[in-house]
């Protein structure tokens, strides 16, 4: 990680005591929390300056131990069966993360994904992934990304371009930010939430993002709003079956025999077909796909609406 200190082999040992304790440290306490059923959950020690000062000269090295436990978390809770996902200990555990260690660059840019991710697959926290990116900006002023960051929260999740550009305006002051930054901030403020600038966001998230988890994060948008265009192609066609028979259809293979559609729609994974409720026409991802949730998910137009 740039700027972080690396570990010289004098202090390996310290360093795996102090793993070994963090770890058993984390049981403790998990079984603390399960055995818990009234009052918020807590972390291993709430406060990220406590802990910053109690490391002493490991705190990059429990920064990465508290990354993991970040992500090791958002994937239980996503993957989990309960019918409410509690992300109640995300922020706690990536403020943790980035106090042990300030510039910790994935931590803040990946962990704000996590954050704005709507709910169930992420917390659908913006206003705490805004806070992680600010906190990131104190940091890093130097870093046009984080604005960048900032700026995509506000457009793709709160749906509020302007807020977005007045993020895109700032990271293009910063030295040496891309010439990019101000002609998608224009776009946004003449056109508001069309579907070019938001391809545009991803696309440039894609081809600057230095870390695989972003990249693989930029793709999954960009299939996001391939989903979005098919949907609004089909749901005129759904509407013509209602036009011609009074009633929407009760699937996609009655599509398919009125001859309306040359097979069942399948989104952009290749594995999932689109949802098609028969009561009111609705189209969607499946829940099980990775590209669910979509931005406007259960939200297309239809004549039932």
């Amino acid at each position: 990680m740039t700027g972080r200190p690396r570990t010289t082999s004098r202090t390996w040992f310290a360093l795996v005591f102090l793993a070994v304790a963090a770890v058993a440290s984390q049981v403790v306490a998990e079984g603390a929390i399960q055995r818990e059923t009234v009052g918020p959950t807590v972390d291993w020690i709430q406060s990220p300056q406590l802990m910053r000062r109690l490391a002493l000269s490991f705190d990059t090295l429990l920064a990465d131990v508290y990354w993991i436990r970040s992500v090791q978390y958002y994937g239980d809770t996503k993957l989990s069966n309960e019918k409410k996902k509690e992300y109640d200990r995300l922020f706690p555990l990536l403020d943790m993360t980035t106090t042990l260690d300030p510039r910790f660059n994935i931590a803040y840019r990946f962990g704000a994904i996590l954050l704005s991710e709507g709910y169930p697959n992420g917390a659908g926290n913006t206003k705490q992934a805004i806070a992680l990116l600010e906190k990131a900006i104190n940091e890093m002023p130097e870093k046009w990304q984080y604005l960048h960051d900032a700026g995509f929260v506000e457009y793709w999740w709160n749906k509020d371009p302007g807020a977005a550009a007045k993020w895109l305006l700032r990271a293009a002051d910063v030295p040496g930010s891309p010439s990019w930054l101000r002609p998608v901030a224009a776009g946004m403020l003449a056109e508001g939430g069309d579907e070019r600038t938001a391809r545009a966001l991803w696309t440039e998230l894609e081809a600057t993002a230095e870390h695989d988890w972003l990249r693989q994060a930029a793709r999954r948008g960009l299939m996001q709003l391939d989903a979005e265009a098919v949907i609004a192609q089909l749901q005129p066609i759904v509407n013509k079956f209602h036009d011609t028979t009074g009633r929407f259809p009760a699937s996609w293979q009655e599509m398919v025999g009125a001859r309306l559609l040359p097979g069942i729609p399948l989104d952009p994974s290749g594995r999932w077909p689109y949802t098609l409720d028969p009561a009111s026409g609705a189209i969607d991802v499946d829940r099980e796909s990775p590209v669910f949730p979509l931005r406007r998910s259960g939200k297309m137009p239809t004549l039932a609406q």
